[in-house]
């Protein structure tokens, strides 16, 4: 499995880069800044670094120049900076590639694929385990427990995926109101609490304790994939024929 280092600081861009290349094979860590990528490759080794411009702490140039000393990892530049400078600057750094954005992520999966195999990288994704106890088919709108189907209603399903795209990672009952309900039920959060409790009686061993749906105190809940070294849940992404542009008018982004 190949793996890739997302830097990027805006959250939104960089939640959207992760979940796809997680689906398509890729092995992803993150870094919200220059500092941390420097950090992260000189502990761990990527296959390649999607790298932004305009980071705190350390610039995107910056955060080439000194993985060019250390490395020859395939480094490709994601930037609303679109001026030929601008990309001629980064590719005498040793950039491999220059996306601007708005940029759709089928087109940078096409590019992160290319220089893999220019530089000899085969990407296998790991093969899906057998013993899960959880799988959310998106597709199918349909989710297996331990090999049978559970029937969920429409929002707990919604719940569920959505926690799934966000699996490990705490959602708070607000984002989770709003991405759900939508604003009409504004400050309700009750209604995620009851929902959960649902979703709790349906799919976990003790839903008094729960092992994937778990509480984060005075905050809101985190879907747990992993127990013990163990993968207990799956998610299989429905393919998508048509997505928002990175740093499109659909993704927010900040000037970059």
């Amino acid at each position: 499995m190949a793996s890739i280092l997302v830097v990027e600081d805006d959250d939104v861009i960089a939640d959207v880069l992760a979940y796809r290349l997680a689906n398509a094979g890729y092995a992803v860590t993150r870094a919200p800044d220059g500092v941390g990528a420097i950090s992260h490759l000189r502990k761990q080794h990527v296959d390649v670094i999607l790298l932004d411009l305009m980071l705190p702490r350390m610039s995107g140039l910056d955060v080439l120049r000194m993985a060019r000393r250390e490395s020859t990892t395939p480094v490709i530049i994601m930037s609303a900076r679109d001026g030929d400078a601008d990309q001629v600057d980064a590719l005498e750094l040793g950039a491999d590639d220059y996306v601007t954005k708005p940029f759709s992520v089928r087109q940078l999966l096409a590019r992160v694929s290319a220089v893999l195999r220019r530089s000899g990288v085969v990407n296998e994704p790991l093969p899906e385990p057998d013993d899960v106890d959880l799988v959310i088919d998106e597709a199918r709108h349909e989710v297996q427990l331990r090999g049978g189907v559970v029937p969920l209603a429409p929002k707990e399903f919604e719940l569920l995926l959505h926690l799934a795209r966000h699996a490990d990672r705490v959602c708070s009952r607000e984002s989770l109101l709003d991405e759900i309900w939508g604003y009409g039920l504004d400050g309700q959060t009750r209604t995620v609490d009851v929902h959960v409790h649902w979703l709790r009686k349906k799919l976990e061993r003790d839903p008094a304790r729960p092992a994937m749906l778990v509480t984060v105190r005075q905050y809101g809940y985190r879907l747990t994939t992993t127990a013990g070294g163990r993968k207990q849940v799956l998610l299989r992404p429905a393919r998508q024929h048509t997505e928002p542009a990175i740093g499109g008018a659909d993704v927010p982004m900040r000037p970059r």
